[in-house]
């Protein structure tokens, strides 16, 4: 293997198959060229039923969870194998996170 190629998302709660089938097939092409398809999640949403189809196809999935191992949860990936404190940056910048998401929202509602 060469390395891996991430799909990075808050979390997975759509049942849309065209992503799925969509999503399925970049982790074939991945494969043809010696990558890993990693579904890299922040959070712990996703159904059991979609995330049984990803492991299914051969993603190695990455549940946003701070326990586990570097193959299970995401914290624990970065941790690790990145040498970065993915947890710890959104514990100390949340508050700054949420103001700046408010800002948004409140900008968008006034369109």
């Amino acid at each position: 293997m060469r390395g891996a190629v991430f799909e990075v998302r808050q979390g997975y709660k759509s049942k849309d198959s065209k992503r799925q089938n969509a999503d399925i097939a970049n982790a074939s092409s991945a494969y043809t060229y010696f990558y890993i398809p990693v579904l890299l999640l922040l959070s712990t949403q996703i159904d059991r039923d979609i995330a049984l189809r990803y492991v299914q196809a051969r993603w190695l999935l990455l549940n946003g969870t701070i326990t586990g191992s570097s193959t299970n949860s995401t914290y624990k990936f970065c941790q690790e194998v990145l040498d970065y404190d993915l947890a710890g940056f959104f514990e100390s910048y949340s508050k700054a996170i949420k103001n700046e998401l408010e800002k948004v929202l409140a900008a968008l509602s006034e369109v």
